[in-house]
């Protein structure tokens, strides 16, 4: 822990010793930082304004000597600048505790040590179920390669109606193949080009279209979502391979191809040419990781799409954030206006789902509702079979 009274930390430390946590205090951030080559600690208590340093110097201290543990800010200033320290440790990548105001009260204080033993009980089981799987360690792999090799493959995410509290649709995915594990998109996706990630998307669309029958006959003829970068949207292949490929059944719903809000701003005209030849082969639109760019509103009226998808660091942690909330809620009320449906992204606490669901939200996705799987895993769910993870 990291704060410049005395007379604080020893509060703190009584706190923590009486549930068997150890802990080592330190007056300012130099020393916390030049005390991190003896071993990471799994939690950093971090007041925000010391005497000579501050937590924004030790958030960066902390990134840079490879810190990924929890964080717990606290102090006595007022709640924005607070919230502000927060989200600069959760850009960070840091797992932030809720702040923690002084003067301290008993109940922070055992919400406190709650956490930490919660934190790290799960560290001691393994991953939790809403956590991303751990990535194996592979030398680095091509697109290129892992297309060649036939080595893609397409999972699915499933996608849950907010008010009605069942499936609506799936985002597929790419996932690669690898000896040692199944790769995520961050391992082959940097540095692919323009060819490699056009057949991807070919591939993905294909297999997609491929899969629905059998999701049909599961019982879900349910809409499915394809990532699709804009580059390869503008291609000619793309309405030729959906109009060549797409189900026959006049129960197949369409499919939505989403595309980021920076990339699809663009070129507005091209992106509004192409959503409605593709719209002729029921295939709509849906902008993906709403408010993460610096979009003009005015603009997205020229495009017509079905859904607007609020990214996830919109939806991280606003049930106890403000700022991230008030973002939220200002995005659904944008998609409504322009008669389209707002989904929530990267769910991954009950507190999130509850608040996105307030907000009138439409649909959501994220670990907490379903991980990302194969297709015979979504084919088993769907027919209410006990699923097992790949």
């Amino acid at each position: 822990m990291v704060d410049d009274d005395r007379s604080v930390r020893q509060v703190l430390k009584l706190a923590l010793a009486g549930a068997g946590v150890r802990c080592q205090e330190f007056a300012d951030v130099p020393a916390l930082l030049a005390a991190l080559g003896a071993g990471m600690p799994d939690l950093v208590i971090l007041d925000i304004s010391l005497d000579g340093s501050d937590a924004v110097e030790g958030i960066r201290g902390l990134t840079e000597r490879g810190y990924r543990g929890m964080l717990q800010i606290m102090s006595g200033l007022d709640l924005k600048t607070i919230e502000d320290v927060s989200r600069i440790g959760e850009r960070h990548g840091f797992r932030m505790l809720p702040v923690m105001r002084k003067p301290f009260r008993a109940e922070a204080l055992n919400r406190l040590v709650r956490q930490y033993l919660s934190g790290a009980a799960a560290r001691a089981a393994g991953p939790a179920p809403t956590s991303a799987p751990a990535e194996p360690q592979v030398d680095a792999v091509s697109l290129e390669e892992l297309l060649r090799a036939n080595r893609i493959e397409v999972w699915y995410q499933p996608k849950f109606d907010l008010r009605a509290r069942t499936l609506a649709g799936a985002e597929c995915l790419a996932r690669g193949r690898h000896p040692k594990g199944v790769l995520l998109p961050g391992v082959f996706l940097p540095g692919a080009d323009e060819h490699s990630m056009l057949k991807l998307t070919e591939r993905v669309l294909t297999a997609a279209l491929a899969d629905w029958p059998e999701f049909a006959a599961a019982g879900s003829p349910m809409r499915l979502a394809v990532n699709v970068p804009v580059a390869c949207l503008m291609r000619p292949e793309i309405p030729v391979l959906v109009r060549e490929h797409r189900p026959k059944d006049a129960n197949w719903p369409g499919l939505i191809l989403e595309v980021t809000e920076d990339q699809v701003l663009r070129d507005i005209a091209l992106a509004h040419e192409m959503a409605t030849q593709l719209r002729i082969y029921g295939i709509s639109l849906a902008i993906d990781d709403f408010g993460a760019g610096y979009s003009h509103l005015a603009r997205l009226r020229d495009i017509p799409f079905v859904e607007l998808k609020l990214d996830r660091h919109l939806v991280s942690n606003c049930a106890a954030d403000s700022t991230n909330a008030a973002l939220c809620q200002t995005a659904i009320d944008i998609a409504h206006r322009f008669g389209s449906l707002a989904v929530g992204e990267g769910i991954e606490t009950a507190a999130e789902l509850q608040s996105l669901h307030r907000m009138g939200c439409d649909l959501g996705q994220g670990f907490l509702l379903a991980r990302p799987m194969p297709r015979d895993q979504m084919v088993a769910m769907l027919r209410g079979q006990p699923v097992q993870r790949a």
